[in-house]
């Protein structure tokens, strides 16, 4: 029988195992993972270092690399199973359907160009945007995250680690997505600043209505 998603749920995850490939075998990172994040939920996954958190986050995201892969499992985004989709359906998918906000904001942006050219670059590839609608764009969404729009041309080591978080947190939300994947989005930033950044993340959350999955070792994060 034929598996119907559930309307009221973004995402749904069943039965996801993936692998990686290595010389002497295949290692299994993840084994029969299933859960689901309804419309507008908050969803807390939680565990230790190399338990295979952010395995599951490019998994969602069809971001996995070899050597790892899919070996089996379904991953439902709004209805659609996304490992029937194409390389081209996945770039419609991304960013739009669903975002991710990586582990390292320093890593997360490229060092040598504008904070102006990040969000031109993204806004170009998926929605076609000009110099001039991208910058208007990226300016609303620095306000979005209390991050002053003059400062678009500045660079990203000119930021202190909780502001270039916002500014990903701001790239991941510019082009609407129902589902936000959140890995680890607090990593190395000072307790002040932990509760600042998920002040601000909750805030926009309620403003827009998006779904958030939120990955962490931190279990004090998940109350």
């Amino acid at each position: 029988m034929t598996y119907k998603p559930n309307p009221d749920n973004i995402l749904e995850v069943r039965n996801l195992c993936v692998d990686y490939i290595l010389d002497h075998g295949e290692f299994s990172a993840v084994k029969n993972v299933s859960f689901h994040i309804k419309k507008g939920e908050i969803f807390g996954l939680a565990g230790e270092s190399g338990c295979g958190k952010s395995t599951i986050a490019f998994a969602i995201n069809r971001l996995l690399q070899p050597p790892a892969h899919i070996s089996s499992g379904e991953i439902y985004l709004d209805g659609e199973n996304t490992l029937l989709k194409n390389d081209s359906e996945l770039a419609d998918m991304r960013w739009s359907k669903v975002s991710m906000v990586f582990q390292s904001a320093m890593n997360s942006l490229n060092p040598v160009i504008t904070i102006e050219e990040q969000f031109r670059d993204m806004l170009h590839a998926h929605k076609g945007m000009n110099r001039a609608q991208a910058a208007e764009r990226a300016r609303e969404l620095l306000v979005l995250v209390g991050i002053d729009p003059a400062r678009l041309s500045d660079y990203p080591h000119q930021f202190s680690g909780g502001m270039r978080q916002r500014i990903v947190i701001a790239i991941g939300l510019a082009l609407n997505p129902d589902l936000v994947v959140m890995d680890e989005p607090t990593t190395a930033l000072d307790v002040v600043v932990h509760r600042e950044i998920l002040q601000e993340i909750y805030k926009l959350r309620e403003k827009f209505g998006f779904s958030i999955m939120f990955i962490t070792h931190d279990l004090s994060l998940m109350t």
